[in-house]
């Protein structure tokens, strides 16, 4: 059977036939798609002028599918060359339609922005809309990347590498990923290749970092193609205007390259025609089309375990995905989180511990304790030399900058923090005093610690040296190994409904406030049986080695997985630096 549409003002004939697979052949109507084209065309020469673009050549006959590519035409012919061509939004991400990229767009808006500017992508969101339900889904893309990156500086652009990868591995189909891991994976001979090409509508510099780091294990880490246009620049600014067209990320050296010379170059498409009527179609001989029915039977990928790549680390402020509905909802909250905030600030600071959990658990802000904390020792009598009983350290995970607050509200006694930076005004608001700096010089870190200790202090200390948010540990520093004849490692879990408390490269002054904005919080304390460093400190055993055996306790006890990654890490990718402080002032890393 021949159906004719229009694509490009030019017809494509293609060619609908009965799969070897479960789904419908694709019925296209050329002329309710003509009329849906009229508006839409009208607004996009509103917003990006009447300047007009050449028709692509004529494409060839293409057959289609009504199904997703079954694993025997992906896993057969192991000795040839074949390209895929994905569209991310049609066969990757199990929503397909352009009105859900929004909460993506939104996540640029207010991450890279500002609560403002993703107030006016929400107030734009019915003409979006309406957009996308009258055929111009291309528009409604165009139009929420004008508001979203008007203006911004593309040097510090980073919420693509950062923020929005969390959101869309959530957001892939597993069904998509086995296809495609099937493809890349089928081959009998050196010779033969298997190359994924990434069509997106999204902006490049949304999508492509997520493929480069993410998607990019799924093709057995082979070369990655990104076909997606890129948002126009001038003075290192971001106009907020597209290219025109698919047709330059179609003719980019490097889609070339992966359709020189293969075998077969087969499509994935679903929930829309959208990959049929771009010009990356010219190059595949056949196209398979998810429908709508059978992407909504589509799984997500379990978290941790089945991520092609572990995801780690990332940043933003937001906990939730900005659908419309969300985000509407948190700027609404806005002002009323603001004041929660002060007033558990004041709270907090103002009543002894006892009293005052019991009126931020009636706000939302509650604790767990699990397992029985160290036992409370008598006060010590002065010995004839004037010496102090020593304190004790608590070597706990760091997941906010408040860790050492909940664990002495479990103690029910003051403690000392030991950080290696904090904004002054997360100082300021402390309840539980001035925090202990550190230098990150062995010699005198451990100086300033021991004196504590001295002192008779309740030391807590958190190796990692950086918060982690995933349900990750980072490498712990031995040095607390050396302070102390016994540690007391204490598990920590935070969750939040809103807000993160913790930003690598947003204001460190606002973790604090953010955290304390959400409409409900939950900590989790869990002491854990003291460990017996003295081995250490009398040369018997190595601190490295009790380090990471105290990472490990503090592990199973969450369910966590321990890494060798360090605060560096972190910091190289989600900011661009090492993390070290050079300055005084609120611009550091925490």
């Amino acid at each position: 059977m021949c159906t004719k549409i229009r694509s490009h003002c030019l017809p494509l004939y293609i060619h609908t036939m009965s799969p070897p697979c479960r789904g419908a052949s694709v019925q296209v109507q050329p002329h309710a798609m003509a009329k849906t084209k009229l508006f839409p065309a009208l607004f996009s020469l509103l917003l990006h002028g009447g300047a007009a673009t050449l028709p692509p050549p004529r494409v060839p006959a293409v057959t289609v599918h009504g199904c997703t590519p079954p694993a025997a035409r992906l896993s057969a012919g192991g000795e040839k060359t074949v390209t895929m061509v994905v569209d991310v939004e049609g066969a990757l991400l199990r929503s397909s339609s352009s009105r859900s990229l929004f909460p993506y767009f939104m996540l640029v808006a207010v991450e890279a922005g500002s609560f403002l500017r993703g107030l006016l992508l929400l107030l734009l969101y019915p003409v979006i809309s309406l957009l996308a339900g009258a055929g111009g889904g291309d528009v409604a893309v165009r139009a929420m990347a004008a508001v979203a990156f008007c203006g911004l500086r593309e040097s510090r652009f980073r919420a693509g590498r950062t923020v929005l990868p969390r959101w869309l591995l959530d957001d892939v189909g597993k069904e998509a990923v086995d296809a495609i891991v099937t493809l890349t994976r089928r081959r009998s001979s050196p010779a033969a290749t298997a190359t994924v090409v990434w069509a997106s509508s999204m902006p490049r510099v949304m999508v492509e970092p997520f493929l480069r780091e993410y998607m990019a294990a799924a093709e057995g880490g082979g070369e990655v193609v990104v076909a997606a246009r890129e948002m126009k620049v001038v003075w290192g600014f971001y106009t907020g205007v597209m290219e025109d067209g698919g047709e330059v990320a179609a003719a980019s050296p490097e889609v070339r390259r992966a359709m020189e010379g293969v075998d077969d170059v087969v499509g994935f498409s679903g929930g829309s025609m959208d990959l049929l009527r771009s010009p990356l179609v010219s190059f595949c001989k056949e196209v398979y089309v998810v429908s709508h029915e059978e992407k909504s039977k589509w799984r997500p990928l379990p978290r941790r375990r089945e991520y092609p790549r572990p995801l780690v680390f990332h940043d933003g402020r937001l906990a939730f995905l900005p659908t419309p509905l969300a985000a509407a909802a948190m700027l609404v909250w806005l002002p009323f989180g603001a004041a929660l905030a002060a007033t558990r600030l004041a709270v907090a600071l103002a009543l002894p511990y006892r009293h005052a959990t019991l009126l931020l658990a009636a706000t939302g802000q509650s604790w767990r304790l699990r397992g029985s904390p160290p036992p409370t020792p008598t006060p010590p009598p002065r010995r004839a030399t004037g010496e102090r009983r020593r304190g004790q350290l608590y070597v706990c995970n760091h997941r906010t900058l408040i860790d050492p607050v909940y664990v002495s509200i479990a103690l029910d006694r003051p403690v000392r923090a030991v950080s290696y930076s904090l904004s002054r005004v997360s100082d300021l608001l402390s309840p539980i005093g001035a925090t202990v700096r550190l230098a990150r010089d062995r010699a005198h870190d451990g100086a300033a610690m021991a004196r504590l200790l001295e002192a008779g202090a309740h030391v807590v200390v958190c190796p990692e040296g950086t918060t982690c948010r995933e349900p990750y540990l980072l490498r712990f520093s031995p040095l607390f190994a050396e302070l102390a004849d016994g540690v007391v490692p204490v598990a920590l879990a935070a969750e939040a409904a809103a807000f993160h408390g913790t930003t690598a490269g947003g204001w460190k002054s606002m973790d604090a406030l953010c955290y304390l904005a959400n409409p409900r919080m939950c900590y989790t304390v869990e002491f854990l049986p003291a460990v017996d460093a003295s081995p250490v400190r009398e040369g018997k055993a190595a601190s490295t080695e009790l380090a990471n055996a105290v990472q490990r306790r503090v592990a199973e006890a969450l369910g966590y997985e321990s890494t060798m990654l360090t605060r560096k890490d972190k910091y190289l990718m989600l900011a661009g630096n090492d993390g070290v402080v050079r300055r005084r002032g609120d611009v550091g890393a925490k």
